[in-house]
């Protein structure tokens, strides 16, 4: 039997999906779905900051990195003494279902990745042949800096299908720094304030609207962010969320912005 130390909240919970929570001996901090079924599994740190003495103490046969949330240093120093390191890379919503094959595979999990599949296109499907209206917005992952992504990455492929359309257009860098006097910030349409990696409230949402004169919404990260079995979640997410768009698009007071 396989032992699963999985770095990758949204992977790990997609593990537990699959059947293989029995197989998992290791997570970190962040895994915090399925909550009971977490409750258990050691904590080896943070996606960022993995305890190696504590990981390599669980004797794991596999271990679950992601290219965006894990060091190259950790995956390289995981390589040394953990016979199978598995790396995902998701880069956009329909790479949901190569992941799915690809944990299903490792594990003997086929039939359950499948099935996933099958509900993922389902989803995908009655979103994808909707038109939402287009809206360029700005979507915040951190303060202090202030942070955002870049549109190679999985988060703006995903709020692509939605019409929301991230800035700036064009950045060197995947999560890109910013300050709020940027000149790209005029063609912003509307702000979009992350639960995760920083938890944005009510405080900030109000103080980007004041700063930037631009209607803000608290959006949940996980329904954003998250690949996975979560992404079926989401995709239905941010649906609802661009039907409210359209109902109030400039005023920011809806249940999306409370």
């Amino acid at each position: 039997m396989a032992r699963i130390v999985s770095l990758v909240p949204s992977i790990t919970e997609l593990v537990c999906e699959l059947g293989l929570a029995d197989q998992l001996v290791g997570r970190t901090g962040f895994c915090i779905h399925p909550k009971e079924t977490l409750a258990k599994i050691p904590k080896v740190g943070g996606t960022k900051s993995v305890n190696l003495k504590k990981l390599r103490a669980l004797a794991p046969t596999h271990v679950i990195v992601n290219v965006d949330e894990n060091q190259k240093e950790t995956a390289d120093a995981l390589a040394e003494f953990v016979p199978n390191v598995i790396v995902t890379h998701p880069l956009a919503p329909l790479d949901n279902l190569l992941l799915y094959r690809q944990i299903g595979e490792a594990f003997g999990k086929e039939r359950e990745a499948q099935d996933l599949c099958v509900r993922f296109e389902s989803a995908y499907r009655s979103v994808a042949n909707n038109t939402h209206r287009k809206h360029n917005v700005l979507y915040l992952i951190w303060k202090d800096p202030w942070m955002t992504v870049a549109r190679d990455t999985y988060v703006s492929r995903t709020l692509a299908l939605f019409g929301l359309q991230t800035l700036p257009a064009s950045t060197d860098a995947r999560y890109p720094k910013l300050t709020l006097e940027e000149s790209w910030l005029r063609n912003v349409e509307l702000v979009l304030l992350s639960s995760e990696p920083y938890r944005f409230r009510e405080k900030h949402r109000d103080e980007i609207k004041n700063i930037l004169k631009k209607p803000a919404y608290l959006i949940d990260g996980e329904m954003t962010s998250w690949y996975g079995s979560r992404a079926i979640q989401g995709l239905r997410y941010l649906a609802d969320f661009s039907t409210a768009l359209c109902r109030q698009p400039s005023s920011g007071q809806n249940k999306w912005a409370e």
